[in-house]
């Protein structure tokens, strides 16, 4: 008995379908605690960065017709991103200073 349970469990632990089915399960229910963790103001912040690179991206392609058959758009998208939030934190603690002193 002890002989035929110890087959069958190493059995199961070969099986690759059973693992795959296990990992695909394991995967899903991680995915649905990621999801749940993350709070509106993540969710939030994650769309008005979308929302930012829709409106850099429009922009660019009224200012420059054809930029978006460039090699180089995302890289430049990702540049003006860049700027402006650098431009934004900057003038965030220059306010922040002001009001210190």
């Amino acid at each position: 008995m002890f002989k035929f349970n110890f087959l069958k469990d190493i059995k199961k632990a070969i099986n690759p379908k059973a693992n795959f089915l296990q990992f695909s399960e394991n995967q899903r229910f991680a995915n649905e605690e990621y999801i749940k963790s993350l709070s509106s103001t993540e969710l939030k912040i994650k769309a008005d960065e979308q929302r930012l690179e829709a409106m850099v991206r429009q922009q660019l392609k009224e200012e420059f017709p054809n930029i978006e058959k460039s090699p180089s758009y995302d890289l430049l998208v990702d540049a003006v991103i860049h700027n402006y939030k650098s431009k934004q934190l900057q003038a965030i603690d220059d306010a922040t200073g002001v009001i210190e002193e």
